[in-house]
């Protein structure tokens, strides 16, 4: 089996991360996670997803760095540079396109690819650097490696091609080493990681010691909480320990930079939009110190106390006094330079997000009554509230689990996914898809304005949608589906085929409104002897998380193997 080295990505919303592992196959160690944040006096196993670029868009500078040296910028100086946060929610729930330019704090606008680039890249670099100080003498290459990048599961596919694509003008992969990057989605990451984990490694919340049920046909939905996603899968665990998808994968936007937005609204409400508004203006620095110390303590399920910026108290004191602003505000109460919010007030930045995750859980329950576990996983869910919440909420149906560091489950998981890429034996599809055929004209089933007559005479039905595989059928991870075609016309050199994806079940015609293009391609047929009779087998990979189409000319052997094109230029 030889050597298995690998590095997997966690890029996410609001932090992103690194895990790697250099043994042989064979052996089951856990995955070296790189720690951040030693110039903050912090150490944590992921760094913010911040990046900074200065005023000629050259990469200054990522992470907790990229922050801090945002944050001491003065005026000017600070206005003229490009610093990005969260952008990875740009990509969600969209068409991407190679072209999407995305806005920097200081409103100024940037190729997202290179954006992202940029950022695969230092974490690319970072990785190879720390591996080197951990293997004396030798040396490694980007090209020596699995790459495992996570990705939601709720995304389109046009955004993981867009990953690929950034990935590609990283460094992670070249022309040639394409297959070394494969992408992991981040709940199935998870759900690997936790199957693997002792009843030690879960967080013990007076539920008594209690682990993953390892046994054939046990199932369990997979929460994955982020700080812009909530991304949720369901697994059944089938013989040889492999998992099986038993829903499509849903989730929202609703993650727990939600919880953030309702902190920053309820500031903006006591000390009045104007005031706000104006200070976040002046003093974004000041603002973002605010949101990072906010977001340690949502933590906890606790009264917090937090200090009174600088600028904010002596802007808002020029109208009245501190006490003044919070007497209408019911849970919050100000102290001497303190801003104090009582838990309850506290939970209520809450609701939104956790109305959602439970309206999702929810509608999962009513379909499936045999459900055994939720796992939480994700930064967010080192939320005491969101855990005492979801536990709460479905004690009747099930046992919530969450995994000590709920932060690291995806990253972990997603090196031994890179090691086991069939670990997930089956997906369900999100989407029927099909092909472009014309067929013999039927009177009583086709339309009349998709009538014509082929060069041989024969009267032909156009763009009639050949159905490859159907929406929510299951699809095995390596499963190839074989399909075979003939030319329309008994000349023709070239048969082009063009893919089309939508959420019906059963479309007729490739032009019916929601069934959308993704991608095409011709295959050589060179030898028309045999005119009409000849065939082309089109082979297709759907069971991946990317996808890939072959077509082959039985005549000639003549090949083509296109990865479809999710995202439109």
């Amino acid at each position: 089996m030889g050597e298995s080295y690998i590095i997997s990505i966690d890029f996410g919303t609001t932090y992103s991360g690194y895990a790697f592992s250099l043994t042989s196959r064979e052996e089951e160690v856990d995955p070296h996670v790189k720690f951040w944040g030693e110039e903050v006096g912090l150490e944590t196993p992921k760094t913010p997803t911040c990046i900074l670029f200065d005023e000629h868009q050259q990469f200054v500078s990522f992470g907790y760095e990229a922050k801090n040296s945002y944050l001491k910028q003065s005026g000017k100086d600070g206005r003229a540079m490009f610093f990005f946060d969260c952008f990875k929610m740009s990509l969600y729930d969209k068409k991407i396109t190679t072209d999407l330019t995305i806005k920097a704090a200081n409103g100024r606008e940037m190729k997202a690819l290179k954006v992202f680039a940029e950022a695969l890249r230092f974490l690319k670099e970072d990785a190879l650097k720390t591996i080197q100080q951990n293997t004396e003498g030798v040396t490694f290459t980007a090209s020596d490696f699995t790459w495992v990048l996570t990705v939601p599961a709720i995304w389109d596919h046009s955004a993981k091609q867009f990953m690929r694509e950034a990935a590609t003008q990283a460094g992670i992969v070249t022309e040639g080493t394409q297959n070394n990057l494969v992408f992991a989605l981040e709940p199935e990451a998870a759900s690997v990681y936790c199957k693997k984990l002792p009843s030690e490694g879960f967080i013990a919340e007076n539920r008594g010691e209690s682990k993953l049920d390892q046994s054939p046909g046990t199932q369990y939905i997979v929460v994955d909480c982020g700080g812009g996603t909530i991304d949720i899968t369901v697994h059944e665990i089938l013989e040889g320990g492999f998992l099986k998808e038993l829903h499509k994968a849903c989730g929202n936007d609703m993650g727990g930079q939600t919880v953030d937005r309702k902190f920053k609204e309820f500031l903006r409400e006591t000390f009045s939009p104007e005031i706000w508004d104006e200070y976040e203006v002046k003093y974004p620095s000041e603002v973002r110190r605010i949101m990072y110390d906010f977001t340690l303590f949502k933590r906890k399920d606790e009264d917090m106390e937090i200090t009174c910026p600088y600028n904010l108290g002596m802007m808002a004191q020029k109208k009245q006094d501190m006490e003044e602003y919070f007497n209408r505000v019911q849970g919050a109460s100000y102290d001497e330079g303190s801003i104090k919010i009582s838990k309850h007030k506290l939970r209520s930045f809450f609701e939104k997000s956790l109305w959602s995750i439970s309206k999702s859980l929810r509608e999962i329950f009513s379909k499936t009554r045999s459900i055994k576990y939720i796992l939480l996983v994700g930064g967010f869910a080192e939320s005491q509230i969101l855990r005492r919440y979801i536990t709460d909420e479905f004690i009747d149906n099930c046992k919530v689990l969450c995994p000590f560091r709920p932060q690291e489950a995806i990253v972990k998981g997603a090196v031994e996914f890179g090691r086991n890429q069939g670990a997930v034996a089956s997906r369900k599809s999100a989407y029927t898809y099909g092909v472009d055929v014309s067929k013999t004209f039927k009177k009583l089933k086709h339309r009349e304005d998709k009538k014509y007559t082929s060069k041989d005479g024969v009267v032909k039905c156009a763009d009639l949608f050949c159905k490859l595989v159907e929406i929510d059928e299951d699809v095995g991870w390596n499963e190839t589906r074989k399909h075979s075609f003939s030319p329309v016309e008994s000349d023709q050199t070239q048969v082009n085929f063009v893919f089309y994806r939508t959420k019906k079940n059963n479309p007729m015609y490739v032009d019916e409104p929601k069934v959308e293009k993704i991608g095409s391609f011709v295959v050589e047929s060179p030898d028309t002897s045999l005119g009409m009779d000849r065939v082309i087998d089109l082979e297709i990979k759907f069971g991946f998380t990317e996808m890939t189409a072959t077509g082959t000319d039985r005549e000639s052997g003549s090949v083509h193997t296109v990865k479809l094109n999710f995202m439109t230029n």
